[in-house]
């Protein structure tokens, strides 16, 4: 039987970008103010966000699992950053699972597990479970969906 699909967005759900911000001096937050994403080597600061490794191995065990994020287009260090953090943070469980990509509506899944409408989020062809809504404000609340 095959498993059904699910992809994690990296920031805001698996990834604290304000733990990496956070970790920046002043005057880089100064010099890259409105445009934080842009500081090479940022991503590779973040901390993991608490729960968000337990959660994925749950999901794993009844799921396909697979990152799909985006990379900022002006980051020169994002991509590899963020492939470092899965590496470093994730346990083996993406291994070779993470799609770097502007237009999340072209991958094929049943669940997007995203906090943003952008990069094409909001146009996802499957179910595009929007962490911090109403219905699913917290990762407790995906899994009791996805696992009831």
């Amino acid at each position: 039987m095959n498993k059904k699909r699910i992809y994690f967005d990296m920031d805001g759900v698996l990834v604290d970008f304000q733990s990496g911000v956070d970790k920046l001096s002043p005057e880089v937050q100064k010099k890259y103010k409105g445009r934080i994403d842009e500081v090479p080597g940022i991503f590779a600061l973040m901390d993991p966000i608490p729960g968000a490794r337990e959660a994925v191995r749950l999901l794993a065990k009844h799921y396909d699992v697979y990152i799909l994020t985006t990379s900022p287009w002006n980051n020169p260090t994002a991509a590899s950053d963020k492939v470092e953090w899965v590496k470093r943070h994730m346990d083996g469980l993406f291994h070779k699972r993470i799609i770097i990509t502007h237009h999340k509506e072209l991958c094929q899944g049943d669940y997007l597990i995203d906090d943003n409408s952008k990069n094409g989020a909001a146009e996802f062809q499957g179910e595009w479970i929007h962490l911090g809504s109403e219905r699913f404000p917290d990762l407790d609340s995906i899994l009791h969906y996805l696992l009831m």
